[in-house]
């Protein structure tokens, strides 16, 4: 008689479980998302997820950097693509903005840089890390726009934190649903700011 095969009683993997809180948050928002919602959503107790990121806030770190993770592979082909210079810092700032409000990415974004104020340093380098990728991304984009004469010439470093802390201030208010703030009125404004800083 062969004996019956034995039950297997390993976690989903770790992408899993950060693909299914990011669901949860797209679908109910952060106050949906439990670590006892999430492990039945997997099919874990909350007591093994607790065992895996110790905290929520460890919880949500890890899930926004899985998410920048995709996001950096997004905007790595996007900004390596044979076009000019002026049309992928277009496709950078799409990729930047929030898609409209409640957008999962960004609710999520909030709520780290929200709890980070009592975050350790190891969480608190995490995070700039994540904003360091997007500087540095932005920084060499103008520095080849400059370089090719696409733009006139400005200091790459200084600009490109003036144009994301315009970039962040915006997508706060498409993120929260400010009225007249929508995605559509934002990319038109930050089109302006582009224009009048960086053309010849």
């Amino acid at each position: 008689m062969t004996p019956a095969p034995r039950r297997r009683n390993t976690a989903p993997p770790r992408e899993e479980l950060l693909a299914a809180a990011m669901a949860t948050i797209a679908e109910r928002g952060l106050d949906g998302l439990t670590m006892a919602g999430l492990g039945r959503e997997v099919g874990m107790s909350s007591g093994h997820l607790l065992y895996y990121f110790r905290t929520k806030d460890e919880l949500l770190l890890q899930t926004l950097e899985w998410s920048e993770g995709r996001l950096g592979a997004e905007r790595s082909a996007l900004l390596s693509q044979q076009a000019p210079v002026a049309e992928r810092l277009d496709a950078y700032v799409d990729l930047y903005i929030p898609d409209g409000p409640r957008d999962p990415h960004w609710t999520l974004w909030l709520e780290v840089w929200n709890r980070s104020q009592n975050a350790d340093s190891g969480a608190r380098a995490r995070q700039w890390a994540i904003e360091g990728a997007w500087h540095r991304d932005l920084v060499a984009l103008l520095a080849e726009g400059i370089s090719r004469g696409e733009f006139r010439t400005v200091d790459p470093d200084r600009f490109a934190a003036r144009l994301r802390a315009l970039l962040d201030g915006f997508s706060v208010h498409v993120a929260v649903g400010i009225p007249g703030t929508g995605r559509p009125q934002v990319l038109a404004h930050v089109r302006e700011f582009l224009d009048d800083g960086l053309l010849p």
